[in-house]
């Protein structure tokens, strides 16, 4: 490790110019850290991950369109990266479990993505789906239209147990507000608490889903990554606990993988 940077999010649905800004801003302050000056970047080979490439339509065009600081640059989607990461570059499969979720896998050269086009919508296990079903079955244990749970109480805590208050944070809440709620889930399911079993449970059969069809379309080893992957695990359906391996690396490992081998490629053209 030479230098690393951070700078804004830089997701494709914020908006093609500020997710490129956001790119060129990490890129500064790792050359910065690594001691290296701005003009560098352009004796630099970049392979860019971007959550949102997939699912946007144009997304990947408006991105090559734009203008860039370094010698070459590669956009791919996030989940394109991760999976070549996990994998060392050879086929396999990833699914994501963290605020969003998503399926992905390469098999013979060909990429195949399950789900994962964005909360609400889709994004089927996800921390933040995690987190809207704790919230809609604790506003039927308020009603009465189920029993309350430990899990459920909780949770209406945080909204002063006034329902209205949820709808005003619902109505302002993004999916990353939603997924700061799953940790709380997993904890009380697994303490045995009724919902929270439920919740999770659900979850559960979402990413069995998504690890079967990448299992039907060749992907023999599937990694689970994300935040909420290992306490995920034990929930899963053995014949999806078969499939599974360890990850050898991350996105960033798969990145820097696809910047070296550009790298050589120009250097021998």
């Amino acid at each position: 490790m030479l230098g690393a940077g951070t700078a804004a999010p830089a997701a494709v649905r914020l908006g093609i110019d500020r997710a490129i800004s956001a790119v060129h801003d990490a890129a500064l302050a790792a050359a910065a850290d690594a001691g290296l000056p701005a003009a560098a970047l352009s004796r630099m080979h970049a392979v860019v991950g971007l959550a949102g490439i997939g699912r946007r339509r144009g997304a990947l065009e408006k991105l090559k369109a734009r203008p860039h600081p370094f010698r070459s640059v590669h956009y791919m989607s996030d989940a394109a990266i991760a999976c070549i990461g996990a994998h060392r570059g050879r086929d396999g499969g990833i699914v994501v479990i963290g605020t969003g979720s998503v399926g992905f896998a390469v098999v013979k050269g060909h990429e195949i993505r399950v789900g994962g086009y964005g909360f609400p919508i889709s994004d089927e296990g996800s921390g933040a789906d995690l987190g809207l079903r704790a919230i809609r079955l604790s506003l039927r244990a308020y009603d009465g239209r189920i029993a309350a749970t430990a899990l459920t109480r909780k949770v209406l805590t945080r909204f002063r147990n006034d329902p209205f208050e949820a709808v005003a944070w619902a109505d302002r809440a993004t999916a990353t507000d939603y997924g700061e709620l799953a940790p709380l889930v997993m904890e009380y399911a697994e303490k045995d608490d009724a919902i929270a079993r439920q919740i999770v449970s659900h979850a559960a059969a979402e990413i069995d889903e998504l690890a079967r069809r990448l299992s039907k379309r060749g992907a023999g080893r599937i990694a689970l990554l994300g935040g909420l992957a290992e306490r995920m695990t034990p929930w899963l359906a053995a014949d999806v606990r078969e499939h599974l391996v360890e990850s050898e690396g991350d996105a960033i490992d798969g990145a820097l993988a696809l910047a070296r081998r550009r790298n050589v490629t120009h250097a021998t053209d």
